[in-house]
């Protein structure tokens, strides 16, 4: 039925197209009706060629604008890019400024290294010269109580020195009375042995350091050994 009405409706507007053209051939004339119709195809034309030129002049613009949003896109990359490197290279400095720090400190360290060096090797040399005095010190002394108090001083393990007194005992003139003799770290005197052991050795070792007197010091022992045989002996 649609399509029925639908074949109906185009008949009827065929016939009045017919009547229309019919009607209007009959007022204007066929001349005045081609010159109408030329008219409307040179405006067809007329409007043909100005889409055509203006299509084309659009798709020139999208090309523009994506040229232009191209461009504007290259641009933001290269500008990020730049903000990457100048990071790069804020980083690249303040990895320099820590390190020429790290640089400085480090001559710092060594020029302190070298001046706790130099005194430590003062204070060696110091040492060094205070315990040669001391040995010939010892030397000189030997001489003098090997003829005069019976005294032999022997050099034994880890640099040590040893006295041995005889002639102490009037009983037993070979009798050996003996303590042992070392320089500290601090280069003090240190006795580490004393054989018969004597009450007042600390007292004699305190007063050495002080006064240097090695002399008084060794005679003061012999003194000491004497009056322990002296009192063993009563």
């Amino acid at each position: 039925m649609a399509n029925i009405k639908t074949e109906d409706e185009i008949i009827l507007f065929e016939r009045e197209m017919k009547e229309f053209w019919t009607k209007l051939k009959s007022i204007y004339g066929t001349e005045q009706i081609n010159q109408t119709l030329a008219l409307r195809d040179s405006c067809k034309e007329s409007i043909k060629a100005l889409s055509e030129k203006w299509s084309k002049k659009l798709k020139e613009g999208d090309l523009m604008i994506d040229k232009i949003q191209e461009y504007n896109n290259e641009i933001l990359q290269q500008s990020q890019r730049i903000s990457e490197n100048q990071e790069h290279l804020t980083e690249i400095k303040s990895n320099l400024n820590q390190e020429e720090e790290q640089e400085k400190d480090l001559i710092d360290s060594i020029r302190e290294l070298k001046e706790e060096l130099m005194k430590k090797r003062e204070i060696i040399s110091s040492k060094n010269k205070a315990a040669k005095e001391r040995v010939e010190r010892l030397r000189k002394s030997k001489v003098l109580f090997e003829e005069r108090l019976g005294l032999e001083i022997r050099r034994i393990h880890n640099e040590q020195l040893q006295f041995i007194f005889k002639h102490v005992d009037h009983k037993d003139p070979d009798k050996p009375y003996m303590f042992t003799l070392s320089i500290n770290e601090q280069g003090d005197y240190e006795v580490t042995s004393c054989i018969p052991p004597l009450d007042c050795i600390a007292e004699f070792q305190l007063k050495v350091r002080e006064t240097n007197n090695f002399s008084a010091f060794v005679a003061n022992i012999r003194k000491a050994f004497t009056a322990l045989s002296c009192k063993q002996s009563a």
